[in-house]
């Protein structure tokens, strides 16, 4: 992995308050200083992160219908805006559109490498990009395992041309039938060469056990990958224990409604149980009334290991970058902080212990100099 050096980029010139989309503000003197922070994701969903200017082109090319060939007419219907009601139905609606444009193997590289990018622009420097191989198939209804390898092989390719450090976690939907999630597990361990590193379970949590799924996961366990679960954040703190108990997960996408049940937090404090915390999406689908209540600080008060996510930079319209801004500034964090939660971050990569030592131990050198 290639860790660059911190530069101070022109943004510096820009005005120090400036309004975001999605109805926050960002403080563009504190962004450009973080941009220049090598940074890690965990939790980035690859279905979530597609340019408007790409899913134009698409739509161009493969005649979807669409009221307006234009980027801003197509953001209403793919991100969430300031005046849309904040709730999981909503938040969830924008990717009933964006399942619409995976029309091609193309279509799918194409989205593939410019997530890869972008996560490169934003000097995030080692990420784990999950992704759902049913959602990338139903249209175009090619073989589930061809998909997984076209996403794996891509993101090798592009990885290496950016200069960043790129692996897979391959998803499935606890609402789904287990036989889809069969294939995907299959799929996963044969490119775990290619660079699939865990498994995934989300969707419906509120109404559907994980429980179905152990096998699949146990399988997956025992062929070496990783485990992380979707879990407290469409349901509460029983949805989390349903992860960790039934599961065996290692980490927990979002979690921050373990806080409902004092016995929880403290099952991942011993267990030693990473919370992938993605505070915009938790705020933008109404998990939390505001940014400035989000959890994140009381979860990491009471020793619970967090991390910050974007979770759907396409649908929150943000940048890791913009995400930890306004962490720093609606929950009150600081520069050292943010270092702590990087750093935790690459203690938590789903990656062999000599290979997770060299990233933490690259990552320190880094932070070092800030």
């Amino acid at each position: 992995m290639v860790i660059r050096d911190p530069v101070i980029q022109r943004e510096a010139l820009l005005p120090p308050h400036m309004p975001a989309q999605n109805g926050q503000h960002i403080d563009y003197k504190l962004l450009t200083l973080v941009r220049t922070l090598p940074k890690i994701e965990l939790h980035r969903h690859l279905e979530g992160s597609v340019r408007l200017e790409t899913l134009i082109d698409i739509a161009l090319k493969y005649g979807i219908e669409m009221p307006e060939y234009d980027p801003e007419m197509l953001r209403p219907f793919v991100q969430m805006m300031p005046d849309e009601n904040r709730t999981s139905q909503h938040f969830l609606s924008k990717f009933s559109m964006l399942r619409q444009f995976y029309r091609s193997n193309d279509v799918v590289a194409r989205v593939t490498r410019e997530a890869v990018e972008d996560a490169a622009a934003d000097n995030i420097h080692y990420m784990e990009l999950r992704f759902t191989p049913m959602a990338l198939c139903n249209v175009t209804k090619s073989p589930l395992e061809d998909i997984v390898a076209l996403v794996a092989e891509t993101v090798c390719e592009t990885a290496k041309t950016c200069g960043i450090q790129v692996k897979l976690i391959a998803s499935m939907n606890r609402h789904e039938a287990v036989e889809i999630g069969e294939k995907v597990m299959k799929a996963a361990i044969a490119n775990m060469h290619k660079g699939v590193v865990a498994l995934d379970l989300a969707g419906d949590e509120a109404n559907f056990s994980a429980l179905p799924f152990r096998g699949l996961f146990q399988q997956a366990r025992e062929a070496g990958l990783g485990i992380t679960i979707h879990a407290g954040e469409w349901s509460g703190a029983n949805s989390v224990w349903d992860a960790i108990g039934n599961m065996n997960a290692k980490r927990i996408g979002h979690g921050i409604r373990a806080l409902e049940d004092i016995a929880m937090i403290n099952v991942l404090v011993e267990r030693e149980i990473v919370l992938e915390v993605c505070p915009s999406s938790n705020y933008l689908s109404g998990i939390v009334d505001s940014l400035d209540n989000h959890p994140l600080i009381l979860l990491t008060d009471h020793d619970v290991l967090t991390t910050i996510n974007t979770d759907d930079p396409s649908v929150c319209n943000i940048t890791l970058s913009e995400e930890i801004v306004r962490t720093m500034t609606h929950i009150g964090l600081t520069l050292e902080d943010i270092k702590k939660y990087t750093l935790r971050a690459a203690r938590a990569a789903f990656l062999p212990n000599s290979e997770r030592d060299a990233l933490v131990r690259q990552f320190q050198a880094a932070l070092a100099r800030f």
